[in-house]
């Protein structure tokens, strides 16, 4: 049975937290709320668990676009969302480029918090996606032998047999039993697919895919 998205809630006013854990729970979304920013991070579990983060941006102590920073410098990548009575241009834009995936301005249509949170909620599952591929396709190519390392790094820049064989020394044989192996390994239905998970990899690693 599947979670429902867990949707964190920061605002001063309890009239608006009241109002946004009401309309969010309407419709299925498990909800926490903050009085401050400073009681969200001594909650890290709920911090790390959740999908998104709806966030005032005048607070007391400290301004949602500063811990909107401060998350980023803690290696947070939660979608956040912001809602302001005493919203401008210049406050939006700097909300976005940070990475804000909406600036909703209060009052807010009940309607444009739901389509706002869905959006982040999708982004998050999208991000956690691709992290647990990612984590699978390290697990793979950590199982290879360093010689299979080795060989997949020169196959996938788009090496023949021979010309492996004759840069390692090896019979052409060895080469594609080798590359049978990998295959297996990193569980890759084509060639192409190997191709692939070798660029995958090497984005997550900064550099090419190397014994």
């Amino acid at each position: 049975m599947s979670v429902s998205p867990l949707v964190l809630v920061v605002d001063d006013e309890q009239l608006v937290r009241n109002s946004v854990d009401s309309l969010l729970r309407s419709v299925g979304y498990r909800v926490k709320c903050y009085v401050t920013p400073l009681d969200l991070c001594q909650d890290k579990e709920s911090l790390n668990e959740a999908d998104c983060l709806v966030l005032d941006v005048r607070l007391p102590f400290t301004s949602g676009l500063d811990f909107q920073q401060k998350l980023a410098e803690m290696g947070s990548d939660i979608p956040i969302i912001f809602m302001t009575g005493h919203g401008d241009i210049p406050m939006s834009v700097r909300a976005m480029k940070a990475g804000a995936v909406d600036f909703l301005p209060k009052p807010f249509r009940d309607q444009d918090m739901l389509d706002a949170v869905a959006a982040a909620c999708l982004t998050r599952a999208a991000a956690k996606g691709e992290t647990k591929l990612e984590a699978e396709l390290k697990q793979r190519f950590s199982s290879l032998t360093p010689r299979e390392r080795q060989i997949m790094e020169m196959a996938t820049r788009g090496l023949m047999n021979k010309q492996i064989a004759g840069e390692l020394d090896l019979s052409e044989i060895t080469v594609k039993i080798h590359r049978g192996k990998i295959m297996r390994k990193m569980m890759a239905r084509t060639f192409a697919d190997l191709v692939k998970m070798s660029e995958a990899i090497a984005r997550t690693q900064g550099t090419s895919v190397s014994p």
